[in-house]
């Protein structure tokens, strides 16, 4: 799926990525050197060379935690600890 987007970077100026994530890296050794190359960071790393967007769908779970944590998260308002200090 990577090797996809490779043009959409291409055409972008290098920028055309920049809403994107890399969901995992496959164990083979171009993938790396693409993902290196696009300048993305995978979110996981298990050496699946399976396809099909196995990785994504791998990284799909973790990436619907993250939100819900993050959307779930009171503000330090709602928690009413504005303004404390600690002892």
């Amino acid at each position: 799926m990577t090797a996809a987007v490779a043009p959409l970077h291409l055409l972008g100026g290098g920028d055309g990525l920049a809403h994107a994530l890399a969901a995992h890296q496959s164990g083979e050794p171009g993938h790396a050197r693409l993902l290196d190359h696009l300048g993305l960071d995978p979110l996981l790393s298990l050496g699946m060379r399976l396809g099909e967007g196995s990785g994504a769908a791998t990284a799909l779970g973790l990436v619907r935690a993250a939100l819900a944590c993050h959307n779930g998260m009171a503000t330090f308002a709602e928690a009413a600890v504005a303004g404390k200090q600690a002892p």
